[in-house]
């Protein structure tokens, strides 16, 4: 049986710092994706220093609630073109928080405020292997690293989402996509993947409880602890909740 990376050759992932800035944004542009998502563009000249080196990097979206007070939640940036100065963030409609509710109502020439990112932590494209999981929150960063994997990459994806928000992905990888409907699928298709062979990289992104179970198999499955990058990205119950789990 063929086996995941050892330690002699897990890779090498970079930190980078950014300086915490703060930027005045307004929506230029809403694009439905499904009954689920929207991409929001927002532009601004205080984008004109925006960076972005990681697909799972996030920036702090920030708007007044219904309450007055100020309502902060992470999102990825899922595309920047720094010529227009526009930053495009996906939005999940379907849920009864603030920022969902604020998504289904945005209108063009909303404004709102977008902190960071405050560093990238940048997974090397050059790898054996690519094996990316979450759920639908983590649609937005493995659709931008799908992007991002060069012509004969290999990827191993599995994502667990509602039928109606399932999409296409653009990638010059060669990648094995794998849909599901719960969280115990999502468990049992990673549990069947085949092994790779050589130095490759195990990224996750999700809910905190799935996350752990992730993280838990990935290691009984013998991959290195340095190999893996796995997120809780929310929580039952938990607003603005965002956690690496090492």
């Amino acid at each position: 049986m063929s086996e995941f990376s050892t330690p002699a050759n897990v890779p090498v992932i970079e930190r980078v710092r950014h300086d915490l800035k703060m930027r005045d944004v307004e929506v230029v542009r809403i694009d439905q994706l499904s009954p689920g998502f929207a991409a929001i563009t927002f532009k601004g000249e205080a984008l004109s220093d925006f960076i972005s080196l990681s697909f799972d990097d996030h920036v702090k979206f920030m708007f007044d609630g219904a309450d007055g007070q100020q309502v902060r939640r992470d999102y990825t940036p899922r595309r920047f073109d720094r010529e227009a100065r526009e930053l495009t963030l996906e939005f999940a409609l379907h849920g009864h928080g603030g920022a969902a509710e604020w998504a289904r109502n945005a209108s063009v020439g909303q404004r709102a405020i977008i902190g960071g990112p405050r560093g990238s932590m940048i997974l090397p494209l050059e790898m054996d292997w690519h094996l990316l999981i979450g759920d639908d929150s983590a649609l937005p960063a493995i659709t931008r690293r799908l992007e991002e994997l060069p012509q004969g990459a290999r990827a191993q994806v599995v994502i667990l989402a509602d039928a109606a928000d399932r999409r296409g992905f653009f990638t010059n990888a060669d990648a094995d996509i794998h849909w599901v409907g719960s969280g115990d699928a999502l468990i049992a298709v990673l549990s069947g993947l085949p092994l790779q062979l050589g130095a490759g990289i195990a990224w996750g992104g999700g809910e905190a409880a799935l996350m752990v179970r992730v993280r838990q198999l990935l290691l009984d499955k013998g991959l290195p602890r340095q190999a893996t990058r796995v997120s809780a990205y929310w929580k039952h119950g938990v607003p603005d909740h965002h956690e690496h789990l090492d």
